[in-house]
């Protein structure tokens, strides 16, 4: 059914989804002695932000609790990055799953609606296809093999469930996918290689953890599938008993050559960081600007000053705290970082990644809510006087969509009302896409409190989770990057009435503050069948259950894992089920208060496992406070890669056995003294299969070394 929109409403978008781009970087990308070039032989400079999520137990990257990644990525272009390095998981690419951390509301209305349903590999297809558009480049970058955070613990690129061959297969899987696309430049093959003096990735060695070799042999193979993409290769931590961070160490890339079968195509990769992250013996009293430059010299950057190859810093980040970005303090943080953006400047050549765009990292570009201005001023500041225009991507657009017409409603059941419309026709240079509004009231004007959707790049969308025996009303727009067209004519649908019984809340509500920016949600299950779950947050005490407070639908189980939050901030959430009959009523409140953000912190984390048998194991753990404020309160988190579930702990109290097991202190153990350590926590567990050590603790939010 349609009716008439009375008021037409033509919106012209700011000047970061602006499609007229200018700089260099067209087409494919390849190199000539230190340079990289594009298409049309220009020098181009990758300066970008790394933006993960995919390598990690959510599979997707962050921050889609808070933003629309469409207004992610148009930060990311507003403040004059170039490129995006996505890290990922083998897990991923071959198990990607229906990530569940992605909210499709926020306080501006509806968001990621058309990542609704997709597994991890879709929703990266929808992040380079924007990315392209708006002239961004993108990197993927294989992180690591399980899903997990940081770099593999192994320091290697394989494990036990993840072999070279399978690496080097989801490799060229990923070529296949995008090849012909020129968005996506190249690939990282590896995060930081590691543990060359115990067992890890050594260089030149000449045995199967070569990873020189290793590297030669998986860039090959991607070559032979797209020999247009980059190979960045990384450096290992150590090279002939002379070690650097890892992945940053290429010294032995003057003696041991990685060489391709495609020439021109090879980038070496190296990460550099500062004494926040780890106190190398570089780091001290008689640190100078010089005696950095010369360590960046000796391991990475040689590469690039004496015209072999070009280098990419693919990570290096600081704090949000001034002193940490600009300081003349020899041996401090602020001295190493703006050392290094200066090393920058004065060489051109050298390409750069910042570690991270997000805004849970200690080190994140963004704030936690993933606000388009940066956190820092000074820090982007800095950034900016190193950066490098690009173009390339969806050719300038200059005008706006016409109307949608043609838009219809049906409803398919008592919960769900199918929309349709007619695709409009992109003006030239341009690409659009679609925003859905709905209401309860005919002749509404849409606005962004009841947008539903937005970015749909298909001329169809399902409302669900509607009432039973109720009318709604919706309006179309297209929009594109000059501009939104005006809205459609209203179409409605009564939904079905209740086809009988009414669903059941869950019920047993509980909210436990694992981290500053993380509250882990677990229900008791409603006893009505074939339901999945809503969830709500506020914060506001008593809350009424809407669109607007809305952060996840058809969640499947009974936990969820709210992050992206505010450190010291109190939460409040409630749960509904629903299905075809429509939503039940919502759950028991509960809330949780995040932890303090830490500072001074700083912690090390001994796990042993004492003893094992075919389906359990025995551990022991020490903490430690390796920082210079005591630690009170603690709350030890990490991420199982295997199906290992803690069963009976002691010396602390178990909150969470598994998948991310959490355990907080007892009441006789709580304080922890700078230097002081934490002895006696244990737990059994069970497992079946594999039981790899984690790769990665977090205490109170801070990863520890």
């Amino acid at each position: 059914m349609l009716l008439k929109q009375h008021t037409i409403i033509t919106v012209v978008l700011g000047a970061a989804l602006s499609c007229a781009l200018k700089g260099q970087g067209t087409g494919y990308w390849h190199t000539s002695g230190n340079q990289i070039l594009d298409g049309n032989n220009q020098a181009v400079r990758i300066a970008g932000v790394n933006w993960y999520g995919f390598e990690t137990t959510d599979e997707v990257v962050h921050g889609l609790w808070a933003q629309d990644y469409h207004s992610i990525l148009n930060a990311v272009k507003a403040n004059g990055y170039n490129t995006v390095r996505l890290p990922y998981s083998n897990q991923m690419v071959e198990s990607p799953i229906v990530p569940s951390n992605i909210s499709y509301n926020n306080s501006s209305g509806a968001i990621n609606t058309d990542l609704r349903g997709l597994n991890s590999l879709g929703i990266m297809d929808k992040i380079i296809t924007y990315a392209g558009q708006i002239g961004l480049r993108v990197i993927l970058d294989n992180h690591r093999s399980e899903a997990g955070n940081s770099a593999e613990g192994n320091g290697l690129w394989y494990t036990s469930a993840y072999s070279e061959s399978a690496w080097i297969n989801d490799w060229t899987s990923l070529a296949n996918r995008y090849k012909g696309n020129t968005t996506v430049v190249g690939a990282d093959l590896r995060n930081e290689p590691h543990n060359a003096t115990s067992g890890g990735a050594c260089w030149g060695c000449g045995t199967q953890n070569d990873w020189r070799l290793a590297a030669q042999r998986a860039g090959n193979a991607v070559l032979n599938v797209n020999p247009n993409w980059l190979i960045f290769v990384e450096g290992t931590d150590c090279f002939n008993g002379d070690c650097d961070w890892w992945g940053g160490n290429l010294e032995g890339a003057q003696q041991y050559p990685v060489t391709l079968n495609v020439a021109s195509q090879l980038v070496y990769s190296a990460h550099d960081y500062g004494p926040h992250e780890y106190g190398q013996s570089w780091f001290n009293s008689n640190t100078t600007p010089a005696s950095l430059q010369a360590v960046w010299k000796k391991y990475w950057a040689y590469l690039s000053l004496n015209g072999t190859a070009p280098v990419w810093l693919g990570e290096f980040g600081t704090t949000n705290n001034s002193s940490d970005i600009q300081n003349t303090a020899a041996g401090s943080q602020g001295q190493w970082f703006g050392t290094l953006v200066s090393f920058l400047q004065s060489n051109p050549a050298l390409s750069w990644t910042y570690w991270a765009l997000n805004g849970e990292d200690t080190y994140g570009l963004l704030d936690s809510n993933y606000d388009s201005v940066p956190a820092s001023s000074l820090k982007q500041q800095l950034l900016a006087s190193i950066q490098s225009p690009l173009s390339g991507g969806t050719p300038s657009c200059q005008s706006a969509p016409t109307i949608p017409g043609g838009v219809a409603a049906q409803a398919i059941s008592s919960s769900q009302i199918n929309v349709s419309w007619n695709a409009v026709t992109a003006p030239a240079g341009c690409s659009a896409a679609y925003n859905v509004y709905e209401s309860e009231t005919a002749g509404f004007m849409p606005s962004s409190s009841n947008q539903v959707a937005n970015g749909i790049t298909s001329s169809a969308y399902s409302a669900n989770g509607l009432a039973a025996g109720t009318t709604y009303y919706f309006v179309v727009s297209a929009v594109d990057a000059a501009g939104q067209s005006g809205y459609s004519d209203a179409a409605y649908a009564t939904t079905q009435a209740s086809t009988g019984g009414s669903v059941a809340p869950p019920s047993n509500l509980s909210a436990v503050a694992v981290s500053s920016s993380q509250i882990n949600l677990t229900w008791t299950a409603s006893p009505t069948n074939g339901v999945s779950y809503n969830v709500y947050r506020s914060q506001t005490s008593s809350f009424t259950p809407s669109a607007n407070t809305r952060i996840a639908t058809g969640v499947n189980g009974t936990n969820y894992a709210s992050s992206g939050l505010a450190p010291a901030s109190t939460y409040y959430f409630v749960v509904t089920a629903a299905n075809a009959n429509g939503e039940s009523g919502p759950s028991n409140q509960a809330s949780g208060t995040t932890q303090s953000a830490a500072t001074g912190a700083g912690c090390h984390v001994t796990y042993v496992v004492n003893s094992q048998w075919d389906v359990g194991f025995n551990t022991s753990i020490t903490i430690q406070n390796t920082g210079s404020t005591a630690l009170n309160n603690w709350t030890l988190t990490w991420n199982w890669s295997g199906n290992q579930t803690i069963t009976q702990a002691w010396n602390s109290n178990l909150q969470s056995g598994g998948p991310q097991a959490v355990l907080t202190n007892a009441d006789w153990n709580g304080s922890i003294a700078p230097g002081g350590t934490v002895n006696g926590i244990g737990f059994n567990a069970s497992y079946s299969g594999s039981n790899p050590n984690p790769a990665a603790f977090y205490l109170n939010g801070t990863r520890c070394q």
